[in-house]
């Protein structure tokens, strides 16, 4: 793992032939001979000592661990995928990789309904018995994680760095969280930094630990879309949550949608297409109810749509004075019915 140079599908390669014990026993011709590059071939003749030792002392630390692909804790999901990580190093329960796991990702930069959505379907979720993993980022990501972790349920964060960082700096209240109430998981080494490419490889170990990936909200290019087509790719099941044709944060599930991921519209959907691995028999599932409105409220909230309403055609509509509408509309939105947008414009949320 210490090897520079030596990427993931070069050591799956060596592995099919050496034993680690072989590998560093082999002479430079014949590492040479598995096709390694000379840079390759003297970094395993004379390994970085110090950068082990750290991994070591990093290991011996009580909640750390390593598994390698022959280990009985490496998770059976992640091992079908076509790159599996040799490594992972793991913080907090490793018992936990083994259970049904349930992806949920999305917007760095989600609306209050998307951050809201990914938090009461991580829950439904989480209550049934099912792990939800995601990768720490900011938005969906922490939502699904928070979600989870409400119910007293399990929760899995993949990152993109050593496990001795926490990325986003401003998640390590929610890290340690994640560390006592699951685990966090790395296929990179202490003391690895935060970069670009890291987050696509990271991405990849999302979608194959994961039985089924839900995508809540994502614009259409997005880190989150990759990760639903690796899921694709990985023969695992995706479910999109559809939003308006005006909504840039819903292009991305539409299409997903387009492409072959399943509508969802409640967590039902999703139990009902993962039947097989449900956990409970509860019906967790039944509605909120809503606050009753009075007629003209009702009638008001009834004119706005789930896409952008400017309150000149809820003025043009009712006959009602901009005044009056302008505070129904702040009623509505403290009771959670609609949310304001840019643009003067109220957007209904349910």
């Amino acid at each position: 793992m210490r090897t520079p140079g030596f990427g993931c599908r070069s050591f799956l390669k060596t592995l099919d032939s050496h034993t680690p014990q072989q590998l560093f026993s082999e002479s430079s011709s014949g590492l040479a001979a598995l096709g390694l590059k000379d840079s390759v071939v003297q970094a395993i003749r004379n390994p970085d000592w110090t950068a082990v030792e750290q991994d070591l002392h990093w290991l011996e630390q009580p909640g750390h661990l390593a598994v390698t692909l022959a280990d009985p804790c490496y998770p059976m999901q992640l091992k079908e995928i076509a790159d599996p990580p040799p490594l992972l190093f793991i913080r907090g329960n490793p018992d936990i990789l083994a259970l049904p796991q349930i992806a949920i990702v999305g917007s760095r930069n989600p609306s209050h309904l998307g951050v809201e959505t990914a938090t009461e379907f991580a829950k439904a979720l989480a209550r049934e018995g099912f792990v939800i993993t995601s990768g720490l980022a900011l938005g969906i990501d922490a939502a699904g994680h928070k979600g989870a972790l409400q119910v007293q349920g399990y929760t899995i964060a993949v990152a993109g760095t050593g496990l001795d960082r926490v990325y986003p700096a401003r998640h390590r209240t929610l890290a340690t969280e994640i560390v006592n109430h699951g685990a966090m998981i790395s296929e990179f080494p202490p003391g690895t930094g935060a970069k670009a490419d890291h987050f696509p490889r990271r991405n990849r170990i999302i979608s194959g630990l994961c039985i089924g990936l839900l995508v809540v909200e994502a614009a259409k290019q997005s880190g989150s879309l990759i990760t639903a087509r690796m899921a694709l790719e990985q023969n695992r099941e995706v479910f999109a949550i559809p939003g308006s044709i005006h909504n840039p944060l819903a292009r991305g599930c539409n299409a997903l949608i387009r492409e072959g991921a399943k509508l969802v519209e409640t967590a039902r959907d999703i139990l009902e297409e993962l039947s097989q691995y449900n956990q409970q028999d509860d019906d967790i599932f039944t509605e909120l109810r809503q606050t009753t409105l009075d007629l003209e409220q009702q009638t008001l909230l009834n004119l706005i749509m789930f896409s952008p309403t400017s309150i000149d055609s809820l003025v043009e509509n009712t006959g009602l004075p901009v005044e009056v509408i302008s505070s129904m509309l702040l009623v509505l939105e403290l009771q959670g019915y609609v949310e304001s947008v840019s643009g003067g414009c109220y957007t209904r949320i349910k």
